[in-house]
């Protein structure tokens, strides 16, 4: 995207710069460098006054209480986040220069991919188009489905993948790589960037096929001739992106760090999602329909949704087991032989996690089929019928809901057939069942049509037209 494209967005957005701002940990920025502020975190004067509105606003009684309305987001650096977005677009930064950031989170399918498990590397096409190449096969398909990307920079996001293998503690950041970890990156959301580009069935490729591919399966990720460093020298030796790191960084060598820093950017600025009919409801400015109110009383009632899906994204960023039927290669090393993924227990060794997922956001959740950590439901009123009984929903379940891309030879239900291994699945289960009607499941899914943020939904700033390496950017 051109400059006066880019600031084109910003107007059109209504961005304002701050001159006296500075993220936490960011890099220097040479002058003239300006930080914007995203209209998310800018309220106009009819917000002045909201605790008066909302004191005068008849709210129905709940079980549980309501969220605030206004999540605290990092303020936004222009240069760094268009630089970002050609870095999220861009093949480059994988092992064979096939797969992008944007191959399983595009915009297409609500930051998502549209598929169960997807194909990483040695896959062609995008979404639930995308195929097996036939002359690079992939190996098995990624073990857990895409998650969306909505809201990520929002300070409460703290704990990143499925199992929250990466998390901010008190002691610091915890990663796969342990004291091995990079350091210098903004925060914990640029810390996660750089994760999948490590991932052979995601980003880098088959055993020895490139120069990325054979250092993650030789150890090498920091320091000199590691993965993370090949990927840098790449993207440093093209000359447009050296001059727009020349604008974030000033002339020092690009780290990986830097690179996750302008992707981590881009992430937080073009997928906020805090303006759908629920935020203007939670702020006093806007009414839900009579169905949605009936749904959210439930949600926030009855139902016990909110037990989990609480704030104002409705995740608690806990980790619980539900039942969730396992699909897949199952998350395993390369010389284990089973199909299994225990969850939070493989991050924290304590059988007491065993099964436990960290629950997600329900942001724009009407647009991010298909559910569940392994992409089980293909619909959002099966997923939500599965937590009124999820130990009957799991014992019941029929494989010919999951959107599998065709890869042969793959054990994809094998768990299923596994008596005792949905035995284990099934006795972790920590939820009660739930005795709804018809008509109030439709009214909690009439609700989460509420949690819609179109805008978040099409982005900010949208897909580049090309990307500075000159690969084919994913459509």
């Amino acid at each position: 995207m051109s400059i006066g494209l880019f600031e084109q967005a910003l107007h059109a957005f209504g961005l304002h710069p701050l001159a006296r701002r500075q993220r936490r940990a960011a890099p220097t920025r040479p002058p003239g460098a300006a930080r914007l502020r995203h209209p998310a975190c800018r309220r106009g004067p009819r917000y002045m006054l909201l605790g008066l509105i909302l004191a005068a606003v008849p709210l129905p009684a709940l079980a549980s209480e309501l969220p605030k309305a206004d999540a605290q987001f990092p303020p936004a650096n222009g240069p760094q986040i268009e630089l970002g977005q050609l870095l999220f677009y861009d093949p480059i930064l994988s092992g064979s220069s096939t797969v992008a950031c944007a191959t399983c989170h595009h915009p297409k399918h609500a930051t998502s991919d549209g598929v169960s498990l997807g194909l990483g590397d040695g896959g062609i096409g995008l979404g639930p188009e995308r195929i097996a190449n036939p002359d690079n096969r992939p190996e098995q398909r990624i073990p857990r489905n895409s998650p969306a990307l909505f809201n990520l920079g929002a300070s409460e996001f703290t704990a990143f993948f499925h199992d929250g293998r990466l998390e901010e503690t008190a002691d610091g950041l915890r990663t796969p790589l342990g004291e091995e970890m990079e350091q210098g990156f903004a925060n914990a959301l640029s810390a996660q960037t750089m994760f999948p580009v490590l991932s052979g069935d995601e980003m880098a490729g088959h055993y020895s096929e490139n120069a990325v591919s054979q250092a993650v399966r030789q150890g090498l990720i920091t320091g000199p001739d590691g993965a993370w460093d090949k990927l840098a020298k790449r993207v440093e030796a093209i000359p447009e992106y050296r001059a727009r790191f020349d604008q974030v960084i000033g002339s020092k060598p690009i780290h990986f760090t830097d690179i996750s820093d302008a992707i981590a950017a881009f992430v937080d600025f073009e997928w906020r999602g805090d303006n759908s009919p629920f935020d203007l409801y939670l702020r006093g400015v806007g009414d839900l329909p009579e169905a949605a109110m009936q749904g959210m009383e439930l949600f926030y009632g009855k139902a016990g949704c909110a037990d989990c899906h609480s704030g104002q994204f409705q995740t608690d960023h806990g980790y619980h087991a539900i039942a969730m039927p396992q699909i897949g290669p199952g998350k395993a090393a390369r010389f284990e032989r089973h199909q299994r993924d225990v969850g939070r227990m493989r991050v924290t060794g304590d059988p007491a996690d065993a099964y436990r997922f960290r629950t997600p956001s329900l942001r724009n959740v009407v647009q991010t089929a298909p559910y569940g950590h392994a992409g089980t439901y293909a619909t959002l009123e099966a997923a939500v019928r599965h937590h009124l009984d999820p130990v009957g929903s799991l014992m019941a379940y029929d494989p010919a809901q999951a959107i599998l891309p065709k890869l042969e030879g793959q054990p994809d239900f094998a768990v299923l057939a596994d008596e005792a291994e949905m035995a284990a699945i099934a006795a972790a289960n920590e939820l009660e069942p739930v005795h709804l009607e018809d008509e109030e499941v439709n009214a909690i899914l009439a609700f989460l049509e509420t949690l819609t943020d179109p805008q978040s939904i099409k982005g900010a700033l949208g897909v580049p037209k090309s990307v500075p390496s000159g690969l084919p950017v994913p459509r």
